[in-house]
């Protein structure tokens, strides 16, 4: 069994799964999401239809493991959507049902094709909806349905978003589609961390699709590490495979790290923007980069807080956000990605505080995730090995 961490209907869920248990039995059986209906469990008849990321999916042939950390909404999810209620009233209206039972997978890949389609001729509507069957019906009332609120959304000055928002092709809730309406985006490796690039959209009204706790403890004063940390170019020292372009000012950095996955080499070149506040002893990080021979993006959010641990001690507590699209999203799995940063920041806290002490920082040239993937398997194996035999094995 794995345990399955998911955004549904925005609400964080997790629960146990086999590896072959499908996505639509895991939103009915674990979930109690049963608008979400199984028709011919081959992905044919669309019965099953949901958006993962923003994107439609046939939920009975997608693994559920397989869309870790993604963002997923069922029928249930669209009760307040704005072009969910002008489809139900549309399907009311046009004699749309009769039996029903193909109705959610019907309105969950209408609705996508309202977003994004800009007119509403019939033909076009016709080919973009053959992907979910009917036998009742006749699909005229369908049909028309979607036509009718296409074209009175258009007529009220709507205008239809390309691509339904998605910007990156790749598979459905593996991180490479784009959620529309709530800018929830695909995840990232420890890059944004590091060095994030310069945002072109509102940070304000950005957030990351996933995001995760750590913290440490260095053996120094809050005082003295608070003033540490407004240091950037001794921070970027301590951090493994990162660099500084220029030279850092008040409330913005440019930079670069360079990570390996595998066989894939990446270096992500972009800015930060930093903001600090010395009442609190709390900052924030965020930014975005690009690779540019894999085409891979990233964008990311670090918050931290120093708590004073007595005269000579600072715990640092930290809250990362991130997302990844490109080639490399397919790396980041939520529970490796947070095994990965665990590793990241430990050796981060080692780093910090041999600064502090005087000696100097050991980062290494570049993150190299791949051995760390060893690692992170070699050390899931000892666990499983020691939940079997109940002792720890030589």
């Amino acid at each position: 069994m794995t345990t399955v961490s998911l955004i549904v209907n925005d609400r964080p869920v997790s629960a146990e799964a086999e590896p072959r248990m499908h996505l639509a039995d895991f939103l009915r059986e674990t979930q109690t999401l049963t608008g979400t209906h199984l028709g011919c469990e081959h992905g044919v008849c669309g019965a099953c239809t949901v958006l993962a990321d923003g994107v439609p999916v046939r939920s009975c042939i997608t693994y559920v493991v397989a869309c870790s950390g993604a963002r997923v909404t069922t029928i249930e999810g669209l009760d307040d959507d704005e072009i969910g209620r002008e489809l139900r009233a549309a399907f009311a209206r046009e004699h749309a049902v009769q039996c029903g039972y193909c109705t959610p997978g019907m309105l969950i890949s209408a609705r996508d094709l309202v977003l994004r389609m800009p007119g509403s001729d019939e033909q076009d509507i016709r080919v973009a909806m053959s992907g979910n069957l009917c036998r009742c019906t006749g699909y005229v009332g369908i049909i028309r349905a979607v036509q009718s609120v296409i074209a009175d959304r258009r007529a009220r000055g709507i205008a239809a978003v390309p691509g339904a928002g998605r910007t990156a092709l790749g598979p459905a809730g593996s991180g490479h589609g784009q959620v529309v309406a709530t800018a929830m985006e695909a995840r990232a490796t420890a890059a944004p961390v590091i060095v994030p690039a310069a945002a072109a959209e509102d940070s304000a009204k950005w957030q990351p699709q996933t995001s995760f706790d750590r913290s440490f403890t260095v053996n120094h004063p809050a005082d003295e590490v608070w003033n540490f940390f407004a240091d950037t170019a001794a921070v970027a020292s301590c951090l493994p495979g990162a660099s500084l372009s220029t030279e850092p000012r008040a409330h913005n950095v440019t930079g670069k790290i360079r990570i390996k996955v595998g066989p894939i080499a990446a270096e992500f070149h972009g800015a930060a923007e930093i903001d600090r506040d010395p009442q609190t002893r709390s900052g924030t990080i965020q930014g975005t980069g690009r690779d540019q021979r894999s085409s891979s993006a990233t964008r990311g959010v670090i918050r931290y807080r120093l708590i004073p641990q007595g005269e000579n001690a600072t715990k640092v507590d930290l809250n990362v956000g991130y997302r990844l699209t490109g080639p490399l999203a397919q790396f980041s799995r939520f529970e490796l990605v947070t095994d990965i940063a665990g590793r990241l920041i430990a050796a981060f806290a080692q780093n910090v505080e041999a600064r502090l002490s005087g000696a100097g920082a050991s980062a290494a040239a570049e993150l190299n995730a791949g051995s760390l993937f060893w690692s992170v398997l070699a050390d899931r194996i000892k666990t499983s090995l020691r939940r079997l035999f109940g002792g720890s094995p030589g």
